[in-house]
């Protein structure tokens, strides 16, 4: 989130008012600019949607082309003016909330080139995540970052577990290559692969199947460690958000730092005495 010590002097004060609309919720008009501006994005992610089916297109194209237009129109404006109300321009350009309101006009002026890339108007949806500032909702805003914490700090046991399961799907998807005999889907060993990762997942598209008997009981075995496996990333992250949230509880009492270690026995910021 964007701080008040990114304000610009006290006598730019068109720019200090913009600035309070802009970047603030706490006042009428600031509240009514975001509303405003979650109201463009969802017709604009509407609009996308609709031009991908043909009849719609055919008979709204014209309505389309102008909404778009009018809509990239506002949130260029509206990001220029972002970066011009704020004294520290390169914090809020390289911030999540700059980097996701660059991505989101991007794609409108690369179609111009590559037609193809005005679908990635789609990641406008991301500016939604503004919502929780604006409805007074910082505490999920909160939550989401405990997940991603966890997510962060339990990334090496995943990528071992990764590693793990690349190992496997690769083993038995060669097995299976060799006991199906080149069978239908299983003419090759990354075919076989692909069998093998669908399977283990537990997604079953059910375009590839064993025929062979030895193929369907191979086929059981790894059904049945699916479920295991799939339940080893989960509890990883789970684990690792329960550890992060006891650390939360535990709060320095002379400087207030709440990112305290399970074994740490001294604050790592004042070097005062845990309880």
């Amino acid at each position: 989130m964007e701080r008040e010590h990114n304000l610009v002097p006290e006598d730019k004060l068109w720019k200090r008012f913009l600035y309070r609309i802009i970047y603030r919720a706490d006042t009428k008009l600031g509240k009514l600019f975001d509303i405003i501006l979650l109201s463009l994005i969802l017709i604009s992610t509407a609009i996308i949607m609709m031009e991908s089916v043909a009849q719609l297109d055919k008979r709204f194209h014209k309505t389309f082309i102008i909404l778009e237009w009018v809509i990239s129109i506002f949130f260029t404006i509206e990001y220029w003016l972002r970066i011009s109300v704020v004294k520290n321009k390169k914090h809020y350009i390289f911030s999540f909330f700059g980097i996701i309101d660059f991505l989101a006009l991007v794609p409108f002026y690369l179609s111009f080139f590559f037609p193809v890339t005005k679908y990635f108007l789609i990641f406008r949806m991301l500016r939604m995540l503004r919502i929780f500032r604006i409805f007074n909702l910082l505490d999920f805003m909160n939550d989401g970052y405990l997940i991603v914490r966890a997510l962060k700090n339990s990334s090496r046991k995943i990528y071992i577990f990764l590693l793990f399961l690349i190992i496997f799907s690769v083993i038995v998807g060669s097995l299976m290559f060799m006991v199906e005999g080149g069978r239908p889907g299983f003419e090759t060993i990354p075919q076989s692969i692909y069998w093998a990762v669908v399977t283990v997942t537990t997604v079953g598209y059910g375009d590839v199947s064993p025929i062979t008997p030895m193929g369907k009981f191979f086929a059981v075995i790894l059904m049945l460690a699916g479920y295991s496996i799939i339940a080893v990333p989960t509890g990883i992250v789970t684990a690792e958000m329960r550890n992060k949230r006891q650390n939360l509880e535990k709060i320095c009492d002379q400087c207030g730092n709440e990112d305290i270690d399970d074994d740490a026995r001294y604050c790592k910021q004042c070097g005062k005495k845990l309880a």
